[in-house]
């Protein structure tokens, strides 16, 4: 018995597959995601003249780690490591790459997770429903492109002070927009608008934060194709040392579930804003890392499996957004040693990204980790989605110069510390884990007995293996009907 699907609707089930197989969308599963050899043939050779941003349901197919770009088709996992001569540490930093994902983040992957399984359920009737998806910023792109591509009607739901490529994209893709009050960090305010949606029972909230399907997607996605490139590295005596994720809604996060499976002695970091340091001090507060931390702790955050949290200052991610960006900034970089092949590639890491990397980097000093160690994140988006922020930099700093450049690589990057940066024990995990008793029994309606449920482990295992298998079920058995 599924815990997230409730009940089959036969007759919207067969409505929306005859809806499907007007339009010509067949749905991938979640192993096919996980690894494209599945996908039929037929589906790769048509995928060879379609773009990656192109609103084509065959881009559903692109929803994957395994992109190549240069074919079109699908390969090794994609990733970049940082060298040493950047991070300052012995441990090697390896990220996979989100930009390669249509919409140029991994974020329509979570979307899919929330969306599919409703739709081929018949929870969620296209002809009828809208999708609305509140988000700061990459998953509701995300879940508006999913739509797009699902023939379904998206409503994108995010606070007024993200950045401007945001807005300008869900309003070219064709998205209903609603922008709430404030920033990164005002999450509350969008729970409100959709307790208001919700009052009308054609709007069908997907909301991140407590929704399974993000948080599965990764555990069956992203979780392997980390497992992918460590493996493929080849290192002899190489250790999976940590994985690196922000918190944001807890679903890349749960990457780190899977990967804990596999190599027990991972450590998984939780990274967050200085400015916001929920976890870190049970503290609030409104910061400039887009995509991330946003004063509680998510329903779907598996926290028990959380060993440290590391806190970054949004002033060093600006500052080394401009360092990788900049022309006097990448000059520096050559300067001192880094070939121009890594230089031109920290383009692929956008504000959070960066965040990611910096947390990497306190994580390979708090635990001393050696050049055995590999360190895992995810570079969940390019430099493409901020350049208004560059813009923005620009004119409240100017021009940047050789000087700014060697300050921020000094700075930021070599004496980044282990300041803001904490192990969790036992009673620290449940410390954390109880802040969610605040915003989801008190305010969202969730049970005394569900949040209890949460600290045992089988709860876990349960939702992210057992479900993906009922899930792929359902979208196998409703391609039947619509092809």
């Amino acid at each position: 018995m599924s815990k997230i699907i409730k009940k089959l609707y036969p007759n919207i089930i067969k409505k929306t597959a005859a809806r499907c197989k007007e339009r010509g969308i067949v749905i991938p599963t979640f192993a096919q995601m996980r690894d494209p050899d599945l996908i039929p043939k037929t589906i790769k050779t048509k995928l060879a003249k379609v773009g990656l941003w192109d609103v084509n349901p065959l881009n559903l197919f692109r929803i994957t780690w395994n992109n190549d770009i240069r074919t079109g088709g699908f390969g090794d996992v994609n990733f970049l490591e940082i060298p040493p001569a950047i991070t300052g540490v012995k441990a090697r930093v390896v990220g996979l790459i989100g930009k390669y994902f249509p919409t140029g983040a991994h974020k329509v992957g979570a979307a899919f997770g929330c969306l599919v399984p409703r739709l081929v359920s018949g929870e969620f009737d296209p002809s009828r429903d809208k999708a609305v998806w509140p988000s700061t910023g990459n998953f509701c792109r995300g879940g508006a492109f999913d739509c797009r591509l699902l023939d379904c009607t998206p409503v994108a739901i995010l606070p007024e002070e993200m950045s401007k490529e945001r807005f300008t994209w869900l309003k070219e893709i064709g998205s209903e927009v609603i922008a709430t009050l404030g920033s990164e960090s005002n999450v509350k305010e969008i729970y409100d608008k959709c307790w208001e949606l919700k009052k009308d029972p054609k709007n069908i909230i997907f909301n991140q934060f407590e929704e399974f399907g993000n948080p599965i997607w990764h555990y069956n996605v992203t979780g392997p194709a980390i497992e992918e490139v460590f493996l493929g590295l080849g290192v002899k005596n190489a250790r999976a040392a940590a994985y690196i994720s922000a918190t944001g809604s807890a679903g890349t996060i749960a990457a780190g579930d899977y990967l804990k499976k596999q190599y027990p002695h991972l450590k998984v970091v939780a990274t967050e804003a200085l400015q916001c340091p929920t976890l870190l001090m049970n503290g609030f507060g409104a910061h400039r890392i887009e995509g991330i931390g946003d004063k509680h702790v998510p329903w779907v955050h598996n926290v028990r499996n959380t060993d440290a949290v590391a806190a970054i200052d949004d002033e060093d991610c600006m500052r080394i957004l401009r360092l990788f960006n900049e022309d006097e900034g990448k000059k520096y970089l050559a300067t001192n040693g880094i070939s121009k092949a890594h230089v031109d590639k920290l383009s692929l890491l956008g504000i959070s990204s960066i965040s990611n990397l910096l947390s990497a980097i306190k994580t390979a000093k708090y635990f001393e980790m050696d050049e055995h160690d590999i360190i895992f994140t995810v570079f969940t988006d390019s430099v493409d989605l901020y350049q208004s922020r560059l813009v923005e930099l620009r004119k409240e700093h100017g021009k940047y110069s050789a000087v700014e450049a060697a300050k921020d690589h000094a700075g930021p990057l070599a004496h980044q510390n282990i300041d803001f940066f904490k192990e969790l024990s036992y009673y620290d995990r449940k410390a954390i884990h109880n802040l969610k008793y605040f915003t989801w029994v008190e305010q969202q309606g969730k049970t005394y007995e569900e949040i209890n449920a949460q600290w045992d482990p089988e709860y876990w295992r349960s939702l992210f293996e057992d479900e993906v298998g009922y899930f792929d079920k359902l979208i196998t058995e409703f391609n039947s009907l619509a092809n």
